[in-house]
């Protein structure tokens, strides 16, 4: 494996991570139990790379090919559904506001679930929509480049997506600073560079992009018009 596949697969371990944490996080605001949040953040992990690898032709998926993305989801889902279920019954005291279950969640707590989504979800987003288009790329569609931005953001939100609907909410990127222009954004980066610098330059410069117009948007509240 070369230098820059090992840096590609890191950077696919931590978009994982970040999902699912996304993931098990919106179970854990739903009140979901361990199955439950495991079981979100492992779509959100890997739903938009399963969705990519079905369209690409890619079969089986890489998710079943290679079943450390999933164990990564499941291990990071189960990390933070422990952290938040003794801190609930005040055993420790991590970074999360305290939340009973006779008692509905305070502003702070709140703000706190909000923004571990929020950096979870932008990281991902980020990472996800770079390596969609880099796999569309290896799998020798780089003339097509109208399928390099698609497969692009649609990894970055599939699996946000998927967790949206399975916990009942109307899907982030409908709704939410500028999400799916964010991972469009990137994915027109990518498709802009990878013919003039390094594959992981152009992942590099896509995912700084994606991250930093979802931040700002999220700290300036932007959003798209809408009725």
């Amino acid at each position: 494996m070369e230098y820059s596949d090992i840096i590609i697969y890191m950077m696919e371990l931590v978009g994982t991570v970040a999902f699912a944490v996304s993931g098990a996080m919106t179970a854990i605001q739903k009140r979901m139990d361990l199955f439950g949040v495991n079981v979100l953040g492992v779509t959100t992990a890997v739903g938009g790379g399963l969705i990519r690898d079905l369209i690409l032709g890619a079969n089986p998926p890489v998710m079943f090919r290679n079943y450390t993305y999933a164990l990564t989801a499941v291990i990071a889902s189960t990390l933070l559904f422990v952290v938040v279920f003794f801190k609930e019954r005040g055993g420790i005291r991590p970074f999360l506001p305290r939340v009973t279950r006779t008692m509905p969640l305070g502003r702070n707590a709140h703000e706190a679930y909000d923004r571990l989504l929020l950096v979870g979800d932008t990281i991902g987003l980020g990472i996800f929509t770079v390596v969609g288009s880099h796999n569309a790329v290896s799998a020798g569609y780089e003339q097509n480049r109208f399928l390099l931005v698609f497969v692009g953001v649609l990894t970055g939100v599939g699996g946000g997506m998927l967790r949206d609907v399975m916990a009942g909410n109307m899907p982030y990127i409908l709704v939410k600073h500028v999400y799916a222009v964010a991972s469009l954004a990137g994915a027109l980066v990518y498709m802009a560079l990878y013919r003039h610098i390094s594959d992981l330059q152009c992942m590099m410069a896509g995912a700084a992009a994606v991250m930093l117009i979802r931040f700002l948007a999220a700290h300036y509240r932007w959003n798209l018009p809408k009725i």
